[in-house]
């Protein structure tokens, strides 16, 4: 059994969300917009996965309610970077199965200021204890700590990391609801306030308010077009924090993950891959191998990514489009899609195979959790 993404929504996303915002609502609305998209009513929904961190006090269900969905199947995923990819894992199985026949997958936040801080201050117990006590905020010291060492061990420079958050740039500008589409140059790179050495301004994610979702079905056999899921992997406290996080779980699935979709790294035509810091996008595209053992990631960076003949995160990823709390983890998996299905507006590029890769839930050093997505174009 073949399943497919036959419709996208969002939620636009804002760094100022007006008064009375709720998560539920901007969930809602996300659900609401790719049910549409596929033609469908929320009658005819029997499953759902729910990724957020701001949702609570309400769960999963509390939201299916709200949202007046009578479900077969249901599930909650707090993963974060990685969430999209585990609701995805579970859905085709649920599909499989017989256990559902249309899934809704929706990922999202109200990430004001008091949120975010809260969320930074108390992201797991690891945080709360241990990283929350001491004089930074959030992760960007321990990824400028990481991008440190990746720079020495690639031999990278800070315009080599420059190229991947412009290039971006340039593909937010044909996204609409991207929250930043100026043009960014090399010297506004280089230039902008430093976060943490070496992270300036740019090599970190806006949190923003807003939510992403998908709508999964069987092969609907009319003709329509549909991004096929061919293979869902994912690889969880891969090394227990030991290593020196330099590769990510992607490492240890991608192999398994080439081979169930019958396609090669070299077959892909777009790469959307969680992007929290450029130093991820590099890891994540060599441990895919997307990015070639052979090469020099340097010259892959001058030659494929920053004269954008690789795609790589057309909706301008998250440096550009913003991070969305747990939508983050939700955003490639949409772009891909409508990329996909032809549904990318502007920005839109000719491609038949996509890879989606989520990573995130910062333990002590890094994440610990990575997921693989291979989908193909049909109709």
């Amino acid at each position: 059994m073949t399943v497919s993404i036959i419709g996208t929504g969002q939620s636009p996303y804002t760094r100022h969300p007006e008064n009375g915002t709720t998560t539920s609502h901007v969930i809602a609305r996300a659900v609401r917009s790719a049910l549409r998209e596929a033609g469908l009513k929320p009658s005819d929904v029997d499953g759902f996965a729910v990724s957020s961190f701001t949702l609570i006090p309400d769960h999963a269900i509390d939201l299916a309610w709200r949202m007046g969905l009578r479900l077969t199947w249901l599930m909650q995923d707090t993963n974060g970077g990685a969430s999209a990819g585990g609701m995805l894992q579970h859905a085709v199985r649920a599909i499989e199965a017989g256990d559902a026949k249309v899934i809704v997958l929706a990922a999202g936040d109200l990430m004001d200021g008091p949120a975010f801080a809260q969320l930074v201050a108390s992201y797991n117990r690891a945080t709360q204890d241990h990283l929350a006590p001491l004089p930074m905020k959030g992760p960007n010291a321990l990824f400028a700590m990481l991008t440190t060492r990746q720079m020495e061990s690639l031999g990278l420079t800070r315009e080599d990391y420059g190229r991947i958050a412009i290039a971006q740039r340039e593909w937010a500008a044909g996204n609409p609801d991207a929250v930043y589409r100026k043009a960014l140059t090399m010297d506004e790179y280089l230039n902008a306030p430093v976060v943490a050495a070496p992270l300036g301004r740019y090599d970190c994610v806006p949190p923003v308010t807003g939510a992403d979702a998908v709508v999964l079905v069987a092969d609907p056999g009319n003709g329509s077009p549909r991004a096929k899921v061919l293979t869902v992997r994912a690889s969880y406290n891969d090394d227990q924090q030991a290593g020196d996080g330099l590769a990510t779980g992607l490492r240890s699935c991608a192999s398994a993950g080439w081979e169930e979709s019958g396609i090669g790294p070299e077959d892909v035509g777009l790469a959307c891959v969680y992007d929290d810091y450029p130093a991820m996008v590099v890891a994540q595209l060599a441990d895919l191998g997307v990015l070639p053992a052979r090469e020099d990631p340097a010259n892959f960076i001058k030659r494929h990514i920053a004269t954008r003949e690789l795609p790589v995160n057309t909706s301008g990823g998250q440096l550009s489009a913003g991070q969305a709390g747990a939508a983050g983890g939700m955003h490639g998996l949409v772009e891909a899609a409508r990329q996909l299905r032809g549904t990318a507006g502007a920005r839109q590029i000719a491609a038949r195979h996509a890879v989606v890769s989520g990573y995130g839930m910062v333990l002590y050093r890094y994440g610990a959790c990575a997921t693989m997505t291979v989908l193909e174009a049909a109709k």
